[in-house]
Formats: C-alpha cells, structure tokens, sequence
C-alpha cells in the first residue's frame, strides 16, 4: 500500500498536506468572521440574515461530503479531492464578487459543498493508511494542525479588514485554495488501489450509506460527534456579534479571544491521544462528554448572571476546547467500526452529521435576538442530546477492557 501512495517522507509532511485539506472547513467559517458585521452594515440586511452566510456554508460543508466521499470509494482519492478543489476556487471568487446578500448565500452554499470534499477526503486517506490506535494518533495529529486554521483564520481575517473590506478576505481565500491544489497535485498519490474500489455508480453508494444507518455502533458515534459539534457551531455563529457588539471588543480583540480557543483544541486533542493509549478511547470520551455537559451550564449560569467578560470567556474555552477530546476518539472509534471500502462513505455520513446539526444550531442562536444567554444555551442543548443519544446506543462502560 505505501508503495502506491508514495508518501512524503515523514508521517508529518504527510499530515501537513492532509491537515490543510481538513481545515478548509476552519477557513470557511472563521476567516470571515470578523467582517460580519460590516457585511450586515454593508447589505443593510439584518443579524440573523447574515448569519444566514454561515448557515449555507455549514450545510454545504455537511451534504457535500455525501457526494465526495462515496463518489471517491468509487472513482479514487485524488481525482474527487483535485476536482473538489477546483470547485471551490469557483466558490470563492463567486463570494469576492457577489453584489447582494442573496448572492453572497448561494456562493457560501457552492463554497461549502467544494470544501467538503477536503474535509472527508483527509479522513478517508487516513483510514486507508492506518488502523488501531495508529489511526487515532494519526487523527489527533490531524486535529493539532487543523487546529491553525481555527487560530490563524480569525486572526488573520482581523488583521486584513485593516487592510482590506470583508471582500478582500475572500480574496485571500481564493489565493490559499488555488496554493493547496497545487500542493495536492504535486503531493498526493492514490490511497485506494482499483481492486479495493466501489463499483455501481449512485445506487451502490445509496445502499452503503443505508447499510451504515443500520449501523448501530458507527450510528451512535456519529450522532454524538455531530451534536458535539453542532454545539461548537452555534459558538462559532454567534460570539462574533456577542463578543464584538454586547462586550464591546474590537475585530481585532475578538479574533485573539477566537485564536486562544483553538490553541486550547489543539492542546486538548493531543492530550486526548496520550490518554487513550493508557485509559482507552471510550474512557477519554466518556470524560469530554461529561466536561462538554459541565462547561455548558456554567456558560448558561455565566449568561443568566451577566457575568463579567473574563469569566464568560474561561466558560467558553472549556466548552469550546472539549470538542478535540469528543472528537478525536470519537471520530477514530466510529472508523475503526466500519470497512476500508465504506471508508468514504463513513467519513461522509460522519462530516453530514456534524455540519447538518451545526448548520441547525447556528439560527437557534438568533431567535429573539443574538444573545450571550440564547448562545450558551443552544450550546448546553446540543451537548445535553449528545450525551443522551451516545448513552442510548453505547450505555455507559466502566470497564477497562472495553474501552479499547
């Protein structure tokens, strides 16, 4: 196999290269987040319209893996991954250009679906190459550099509306992704050789995916995984307004509050890989599903007590950060359940289910006004079904041996 992939030379610039592919998602959602309000100032088009962008966007991130990941078991990795990049520079200079809100929505959707395709496709390449607890090691590797994109991306897009209007950010956008196909067609092999592939076009590929709804064990993984996520989501869709119009920061402010968390998600996802090879995976889960639940309602009791900002902004990094830890192990697990052969439809069902239920989260957040409270509470709701929807499916193990 390794042979055929002719991989870099280290597992590391491999992870590079994959690592950047997975953060396309951080980059369409959190590059821009500081300008959202000079685009709702700009469209003269209300808050919960223009977090209507973001909403696209999520939903194009989730449904588009449906189509990349089978559509790469059937036809290979890297004749899908270089197709959905081109894609998105399309998207993106389509964003750059759009005149009206309108738009601006249906080339976020577009921009979406075409980064999905390197959000699922560095999952599915990875599941090619390893198994076990490598596979987790390798995913957590994947989250720290993922993690970049969510300090870097706010931070950055801060630093260019000095610079430049929330069009100009787009324009940065474009010139990465056209930077990372040209990496991609210089670095990466096919992971999934002919013989292993999945014949018989769109009908084979509706009967996997009905296959791994069945899948109790993948299933439930997945669905708590998805509302973790979704829980984050809202955070993402609502601190900018939060932060930046009821506490008063600054763009530039907001997007060092922004960069911290995601320092914070890669130091959790590293510690979650250390841990899982001494307690086991399902332990580690177990754990950041009950921190999820924890954070959660002290950031409801922080909003329902008008709490000051640095308290407010400790209660968010948990709530926040404990995504790497749900994520790492259950992402890895959820694989490791299913074929190489399903690998992308898996990895596909996996990226619906987090960017669907966060595309869902994001206007709860608005209703009756964008709010720290309406924010904190959406988020403990997502993490509340989390939990119930893994104890339904998996219970709640104790025991060491079935933890691996």
């Amino acid at each position: 196999m390794r042979d055929l992939v002719c991989l870099p030379q280290t597992r590391l610039a491999y992870a590079l290269i994959l690592g950047a592919l997975a953060a396309l998602g951080p980059l369409c959602t959190d590059l821009y987040l500081p300008a959202l309000p000079d685009i709702a100032q700009q469209f003269t088009a209300p808050t919960s319209v223009v977090q209507l962008t973001l909403t696209a966007t999520l939903l194009g991130l989730g449904v588009g893996q449906l189509l990349f990941g089978p559509l790469s078991d059937s036809l290979g990795r890297r004749r899908t991954l270089l197709s959905s990049l081109v894609l998105f520079v399309v998207a993106s200079l389509g964003c750059t250009l759009a005149t009206d809100i309108h738009q601006l929505l249906v080339a976020r959707l577009l921009q979406g679906i075409a980064g999905s395709g390197g959000i699922v496709l560095s999952r599915a390449i990875a599941r090619d190459l390893y198994q076990g607890h490598e596979l987790t090691r390798f995913y957590a590797l994947l989250m720290m550099i993922n993690g970049v994109a969510p300090i870097g991306a706010p931070v950055l897009g801060g630093e260019l509306l000095r610079l430049v209007d929330w069009r100009g950010i787009f324009a940065v956008l474009t010139t990465i992704v056209l930077l990372l196909t040209l990496a991609s067609t210089l670095q990466v092999r096919e992971t999934l050789p002919p013989q292993q592939r999945t014949p018989g076009g769109l009908r084979q590929t509706l009967q996997q995916i009905r296959q791994l709804l069945t899948l109790r064990p993948f299933m439930g993984l997945c669905l708590a995984q998805g509302f973790t996520i979704a829980g984050m989501f809202a955070y993402i869709g609502a601190s900018s307004f939060v932060l930046q119009q009821l506490y008063g920061l600054t763009p530039q402010q907001f997007s060092l509050c922004f960069a911290v968390n995601g320092i914070g998600l890669i130091l959790m996802a590293q510690v979650a890989a250390r841990l899982s090879n001494q307690l086991g995976e399902i332990h580690v889960l177990q754990g950041g599903l009950i921190l999820a639940m924890s954070a959660a309602s002290l950031l409801v009791l922080a909003g329902l007590c008008h709490a000051p900002l640095p308290l407010v902004l400790i209660c968010l990094f948990f709530s926040v950060t404990v995504n790497s830890v749900i994520g790492t192990t259950s992402v890895s697990r959820a694989m490791q359940a299913v074929s190489p052969e399903s690998g992308g439809a898996a990895s596909a069902l996996l990226g619906l289910a987090m960017f669907a239920l966060g595309a869902l989260s994001v206007p709860f957040t608005g209703l009756g006004g964008t709010s720290m409270l309406t924010m904190s509470l959406t988020i403990l709701g997502c993490y509340a079904i989390a939990v119930l929807l893994y104890w339904r499916v998996h219970g709640w193990q104790g025991r060491r041996a079935r933890g691996r």
